[in-house]
């Protein structure tokens, strides 16, 4: 018996966020798991650290907030969002003389800006006090996958030049983009979203709140309150992000179309600052005195990507950007990492439990896949559209309904790993995702006649009485009739809206093609009657 031998029910590689909320998720469903967690940096890491995925939305929020009981310190170390914010600013200093889409006042349910640098310290101290081994410094650097289902994994990791060997029954893969297991098993995937990305922080508050003095301007939404926002700048084929961190620290970053803005006009700071005084003026000035502030630098080349497979029978599984990655636009990174320890933990206790996995792993790669393809169709081939101030604002519209109408139901009624339901509902949630490819494509049709008007005005989101009530009702707990009447009710609403989004793009340009998103609309489905909600006006009144 090798006395350095350690016998553990899961090892999990990689201490970030994917890791860590996942340790703490099976420590909490199950008191007497044996768990190490192994970290290839030392802790604690510094504030701000060098990560993307600063903002989360509302299944990532709901599941940091409420499924792993942190509220209280994402209430007090963290960042409330102010939502996301988008602003028709490309050349334009005068942010106040352009279209904004945003919300005027806080919306029912909360999300964070989030300081990886704070969160990943506290987790990792918590994992501990709740009885996870956490590891840092260690390397991993032998993976011996078992063959025959009743042996463990192997695995064999350094700390301080020591090796280490264990055995595991359960392997996940948390490590990011190093993605050892998907290198091993040759999973890696591509897409058809090809894009870039760079990013920096900068030592002092961005706040953009204080960019025009114009009364009415700053009236349009809560007070000194748009600096909290995930603000978009955006214009054609690229976007602007700026993130606030608790740390005091602002995170900006610029995503963009390679076809539009190719990544060597941007991948330093300093080319990064020329772009800025061509493309977004108002931020050049913003950080052209603040150059000193400077905290890192980083770009990603081609960041989007698929894996063939996340779960496995054979007692190993992937998550976070081990697995797969599709934009920041959105920030569906927290949210993704939800589903896929969801998923993991509803694995390891069907296995704890003496059940065969094989068949409910499968089918939850299936279930996750398709989200991930329904969530890529918002960002595949759109960011052309991006600078359009009238087609823009109804696709954000479009994709918020199907994000809280379909996929926050299912995760926060906990449904998620709830097969005999979802396949009770099987028909009108493919219709939803039809509807969904059919759209994207829609509007992108339209976005190429449109005029792109960009008045001085505010879509105040916030406004639409169906759509605040829409994310209000992610905090009601339904039964399981009350379930499927719900989800019914949101299919029936997305027809509603996309055919209120056909009536009028085509209004406005009769020659719009847009018989595949009739056709889609003229199937014949079983759903709910649609919500009395949808009988008025979905969108914002035209410009």
């Amino acid at each position: 018996m090798n006395p350095n031998l350690r016998r553990h029910d899961v090892v999990i590689m990689g201490g970030g966020l994917a890791g860590l909320t996942l340790a703490l998720q099976l420590k909490q469903r199950f008191g007497d798991i044996d768990i190490v967690v192994l970290e290839r940096r030392a802790h604690p890491v510094p504030h701000a650290a060098h990560k993307v995925g600063e903002s989360s939305v509302e299944i990532g929020a709901h599941y940091f907030d409420t499924v792993l009981g942190l509220k209280p310190h994402m209430h007090g170390a963290q960042l409330r969002k102010f939502g996301f914010r988008f602003f028709f600013s490309e050349g334009r200093r005068d942010i106040d003389q352009v279209t904004e889409i945003g919300a005027s006042r806080y919306l029912s349910v909360p999300s964070y800006q989030i300081d990886r640098g704070i969160f990943e310290n506290y987790l990792a101290e918590e994992a501990t006090r709740r009885g996870v081994r956490f590891v840092d410094n260690a390397l991993v650097r032998r993976i011996d996958l078992a063959e025959d289902p009743r042996e463990p994994h192997r695995l064999a990791w350094t700390q301080d030049g020591e090796t280490h060997l264990v055995h595991a029954r359960w392997l996940i893969d948390a490590c990011g983009r190093a993605g050892l297991l998907k290198r091993k098993l040759g999973l890696a995937e591509p897409n058809a979203h090809e894009c870039n990305a760079v990013w920096f922080r900068i030592g002092e508050r961005i706040t953009i709140d204080d960019w025009s003095d114009n009364a009415e301007w700053r009236a349009r939404c809560e007070p000194q309150a748009r600096w909290l926002s995930t603000n978009h700048l955006v214009g054609a084929g690229y976007w602007v992000w700026l993130i606030p961190l608790a740390s005091g620290s602002h995170s900006v970053g610029i995503v963009a179309d390679p076809r539009l803005h190719p990544i060597e006009t941007i991948d330093s700071f300093d080319k990064a600052m020329q772009w800025f005084q061509t493309w977004q003026p108002r931020l050049f000035d913003e950080l052209d005195g603040k150059r000193h502030l400077l905290q890192d630098f980083a770009f990603f080349r081609d960041f989007s990507y698929g894996c063939k497979q996340v779960f496995s029978g054979r007692r190993w599984a992937l998550t976070g950007e081990a697995g797969l990655f599709l934009d920041p636009f959105y920030s569906p990174g927290s949210d993704f990492i939800a589903m896929s320890n969801t998923y993991i933990a509803d694995l390891i206790a069907h296995d704890r439990a003496g059940h065969s996995v094989d068949a409910r792993a499968q089918l939850y790669d299936q279930i996750y896949h398709s989200f991930y393809e329904s969530t890529l169709a918002l960002y595949t081939d759109q960011y052309s559209l991006f600078g359009d101030p009238e087609v823009l604002p109804v696709k954000v519209i479009w994709d918020y309904t199907y994000y809280w109408g379909v996929l926050s139901q299912i995760f926060f009624q906990q449904r998620l790993t709830d097969l005999a339901l979802l396949g009770s509902l099987r028909d009108e949630l493919q219709h939803g995702q039809r509807l969904n490819f059919a759209v994207q494509d829609f509007l992108r049709a339209w976005s190429a006649l449109s005029e792109k008007r960009n008045p001085a005005v505010m879509l105040d989101q916030a406004a639409l009485p169906w759509f605040a009530e829409l994310n209000r009702s992610l905090n009601d707990r339904l039964d399981d009739d009350a379930f499927r009447i719900r989800m019914r009710a949101s299919v029936e609403q997305l027809r509603a809206l996309a055919g209120e989004i056909l009536v009028r793009a085509t209004g406005e340009h009769p020659g719009l093609d847009g018989d595949a998103l009739r056709a889609v609309l003229a199937e014949k489905i079983s759903i709910a009657a649609s919500p009395g909600c949808t009988q008025a006006p979905m969108l914002f009144a035209p410009g």
